[in-house]
């Protein structure tokens, strides 16, 4: 059996990330994010099920979220390792200025607060191998 691949995207809200997944991994990784959850079952536990769920059965995962630090990574890297997938960041290098563009395009829930976007900004932290990726990819979006 080929070795699932367990995608990391991490990134500002706005960056790109949703569209890559679409144009890149929709045919052959599953679909994991808290955008996808409702409210209530918006936990990390429940992401982490669905990731365990997908890799338990040999199936390949992409990560869907901001994850913009270190300590949000961690967990969703040790799953990966349990299970023996590749490991791989996607970091979207995109400026503040283009996100808050982006974000002012968007419609209902899917637009969020400029102070989201200016939150998750000061926790960014880029991935790095050291953190047990395989593989870091920046994507300039």
């Amino acid at each position: 059996m080929k070795q699932p691949q367990l995608v990391i995207f991490a990134g500002l809200p706005a960056s790109g990330k949703s569209t890559y997944y679409r144009e890149l991994f929709a045919d052959t990784h599953v679909h994991v994010s808290k955008d996808l959850m409702p409210k209530a079952r918006r936990s990390d536990a429940n992401l982490l099920s669905e990731i365990d769920v997908a890799l338990s059965s040999g199936k390949s995962v992409v990560v869907d979220n901001t994850n913009p630090s270190i300590v949000v990574r961690a967990p969703l890297i040790a799953l990966g390792r349990r299970h023996g997938a590749r490991i791989i960041a996607c970091y979207f290098d995109t400026e503040v200025k283009t996100v808050l563009a982006r974000n002012r395009l968007r419609e209902g829930a899917a637009r969020v607060p400029n102070v989201a976007i200016f939150a998750t900004r000061k926790k960014l932290v880029p991935p790095a191998m050291e953190e047990g990726f395989d593989e870091v990819v920046v994507v300039k979006a």
